[in-house]
């Protein structure tokens, strides 16, 4: 899933990442086949460097390395909100249908059965970015028609990475459809964790599995 979902930046992409799954795609992605992608995270460091995986946004491991420490702030007014973030890297606790996410709550909002972390800049990424990906394992009470909250829209969600198969959105429809599926994984799978009637592209891809030199690279940073 992680080296799927770092096969998806180009070198020198200006990229907003996420905490968590996405933070270690995109650091992967640096240390294979896009060593010049330009990594942000919300906190304020641009172009960070980080020696090993930071566990939160005020991790001082984004320091190290980065061109310049901002203010968030500009971050979001001078960077984001100017149409300058190529891709938004995101996560989330559910995805629909539409591509919406919820990072918010589970269950209704006045009574939820589990309080999430909740947006951060995540609706703000979603929003501006000029396409989003999202990296999430498949599980159906992750995938259901319909998020119990929408967090951050999903119009600019291009493609939904999981550890079965990759989803992309068809605009017409404005829906996610099956795009991909890693080995031994079959459409009847990836519809029972869904919910609901999936389609599937007409065309649908075998990911193929990931290098030595890839694993290698991974493997390095879950040590550090």
């Amino acid at each position: 899933m992680l080296c799927a979902a770092a096969a998806e930046l180009a070198n020198g992409d200006v990229v907003f990442v996420g905490i968590g799954l996405p933070s270690l795609a995109c650091n992967l992605a640096r240390a294979t086949h896009a060593p010049d992608v330009v990594l942000i995270y919300e906190s304020g460091t641009i172009d960070t460097r980080p020696d090993r995986i930071p566990l939160s946004i005020g991790d001082p491991a984004l320091v190290t390395g980065a061109a310049m420490v901002s203010p968030m702030t500009d971050v979001f007014q001078y960077v984001l909100q100017r149409g300058h973030i190529d891709v938004g890297f995101l996560g989330a606790a559910q995805v629909d249908k539409a591509g919406n996410l919820n990072t918010t709550v589970l269950g209704p909002y006045s009574r939820p059965s589990v309080r999430l972390p909740g947006s951060g800049g995540a609706a703000e990424i979603a929003a501006h970015a000029r396409r989003v990906l999202v990296v999430t394992r498949l599980e159906r009470r992750a995938f259901p028609a319909k998020v119990d909250f929408v967090t951050s829209p999903g119009a600019r969600v291009a493609r939904v990475i999981t550890d079965q198969c990759i989803f992309e959105r068809d605009n017409h429809r404005n829906e996610l459809v099956l795009s991909a599926l890693f080995a031994g994984v079959t459409v009847d799978d990836v519809r029972a964790r869904v919910g609901w009637e999936l389609r599937v592209s007409n065309e649908v891809r075998m990911l193929p599995a990931p290098g030595e030199r890839e694993l290698k690279a991974l493997r390095s940073l879950r040590r550090a």
